[in-house]
């Protein structure tokens, strides 16, 4: 019998496996993603200083009044929409962006182009 390593163990070495080829610098900060069974998350973090510079999530009350769902794509795209909002209002243009060991598809790939078109380069 072929024994299979459980998903959540391979993701978490594949975002340690990404995390060594970049890091958040004060000039261009990492937009780290996770997604949980129930809610999207999405911080921008300077990694040089370990500071969170912006955040948001599916349980900020903004964002959770608008919402039926807290774990559908239109979920994700919304909290790709405030983040996006959120930075260019701190003067943050251009993140790296960090998957968290997710695929880039679903969920993860509308956070991230409704980020772009709130005005985050990356």
């Amino acid at each position: 019998m072929v024994s299979k390593e459980s998903r959540s163990k391979v993701r978490v070495n594949k975002h340690r496996r990404i995390r060594n080829r970049f890091a958040g610098t004060a000039e261009r900060p990492r937009l780290a993603v996770f997604r949980s069974n129930n809610h999207m998350y999405a911080q921008i973090i300077d990694d040089t200083a370990g500071n969170t510079l912006v955040a948001a999530s599916t349980l900020d009350k903004e964002v959770k009044s608008e919402l039926d769902k807290t774990n559908d794509v239109a979920a994700a795209a919304l909290v790709g929409t405030v983040i996006g909002k959120k930075a260019v209002e701190k003067g943050i243009t251009e993140v790296v962006f960090d998957r968290g060991g997710f695929i880039y598809q679903g969920k993860i790939k509308a956070l991230a182009d409704a980020a772009r078109e709130a005005g985050l380069q990356f």
